[in-house]
């Protein structure tokens, strides 16, 4: 069993017991989208010394959790694993997913904030039809997939291809 060197934040007990018999990893569980103040607390104290990775499922109140989490501590780093391998017995979550889909991701971290070095703007996203048309969202969601981004919105796309520094160029060969 490996060791993982960041600490892995997740969503409940099940997804740190799954990881768990995979993976040697300090797991901080936040039980369900409502973040309690002590855990905001620990992790700020944390990502001090650690690096502090942000693994919840791939669903609309797990983007509640990373948004939560992105507003209240700096500098925190986000893994994603598709939504498409994360179903079992009509349930989305981390540990429906495959100890090699959680594996990929946490090898693919990418920063939570938009990097200095991002250069793309809504108006690139509408040119290569990412938004603005009828096919956009499916779209997005494959170029997301392709790109181990997650799952989101247009503005999400743009933050996370933005804070790994991706052009227009890398966008549309990724689509093509």
């Amino acid at each position: 069993m490996s060791k993982y060197p960041a600490i892995i934040v997740v969503e409940g007990t099940s997804d740190k017991a799954f990881i768990n018999t995979f993976l040697e990893a300090d797991i901080v569980t936040t039980n369900g989208s409502e973040v309690s103040r002590e855990t905001i607390d620990y992790l700020k104290n944390a990502i001090k010394t650690r690096d502090v990775v942000v693994l919840t499922d791939p669903d609309s109140p797990g983007k509640r959790i990373r948004d939560i989490l992105d507003q209240e501590i700096p500098g925190l780093l986000h893994a994603f694993v598709p939504k498409e391998h994360s179903i079992k017995r009509h349930k989305v979550g981390v540990a429906e997913s495959t100890k090699e889909d959680i594996l990929e991701g946490l090898s693919r971290v990418i920063p939570a904030k938009k990097s200095e070095q991002g250069r793309l703007s809504y108006a690139d996203l509408y040119e290569l039809g990412l938004t603005g048309y009828p096919d956009s969202k499916a779209k997005r969601d494959l170029l997301m997939k392709k790109l181990h981004l997650g799952y989101g919105n247009a503005k999400t796309l743009l933050q996370r291809a933005n804070a790994l520094g991706l052009g227009k160029e890398e966008l549309k060969e990724a689509l093509s």
